[in-house]
């Protein structure tokens, strides 16, 4: 699950990353992370970045600009950046949508999840890692449920010019957990409602192509 949700955010040279300045709050009134944090959460984010991949786009919401494995931060995959924009037809922006698992997500044990009618699947998959509040825990907490509301969004085109289709503008209202709380035999996302933790925020920044990010100089 981590590996899916959270690859790697490096460019490779053909993609453009935004690596920078924009604004946006992360907070939860009780944030539930086992062995590590039961207690109110205000990341207060200063760092922005987007990788574009085809249709889809992965977004890092994070305080700081350390890498992932000892930062704090949100990580943002959107499946369709084309579908939720609309290019000409009826878009998705200014509409709540769907937050859940990426499809195929299951613990050992559990049953294939039911697969979701066409067009009820969510678009966007969003996980919490608190590698820095937790030091060395791994801790990963993924959103089960939820929606987020783009007033823009990034068009996907990393030689993008118009300033209009660089920006992303983005609400949240998320409910996130450990899906191994949810017990082997069970779909990942039946995580207890008292094991859940919810979180909101926003994120707003523009896309600026910049040099690939290297961990090293």
């Amino acid at each position: 699950m981590r590996a899916y949700l959270l690859a790697p955010f490096v460019c490779a040279l053909s993609l453009g990353c935004s690596l920078g300045q924009g604004e946006g709050e992360v907070y939860s009134s009780r944030l539930r992370a086992a062995n590590c944090w039961d207690d109110s959460y205000d990341m207060r984010p200063d760092f922005f970045a987007a990788v574009p991949y085809r249709s889809t786009l992965q977004i890092r919401v994070q305080r700081g600009s350390d890498l992932q494995e000892i930062s704090d931060g949100l990580a943002v995959l959107i499946d369709d950046v084309d579908l939720i924009r609309g290019d000409g037809e009826v878009n998705k922006l200014d509409v709540d949508l769907s937050v859940g698992l990426p499809p195929g997500v299951e613990l050992p044990g559990s049953p294939p999840p039911t697969p979701k009618p066409a067009g009820l699947a969510p678009l966007v998959h969003m996980a919490l890692y608190l590698q820095r509040s937790c030091h060395n825990q791994n801790t990963m907490l993924y959103a089960v449920d939820g929606t987020i509301k783009f007033k823009a969004l990034f068009s996907g085109d990393p030689n993008e010019t118009d300033a209009v289709d660089k920006y992303t503008d983005a609400t949240f209202d998320i409910w996130v957990g450990d899906p191994r709380d949810a017990g082997l035999g069970n779909p990942a996302d039946a995580i207890p409602q008292e094991l859940l933790s919810r979180v909101t925020g926003a994120f707003r920044f523009y896309f600026e192509r910049g040099q690939p990010g290297q961990p090293f100089p």
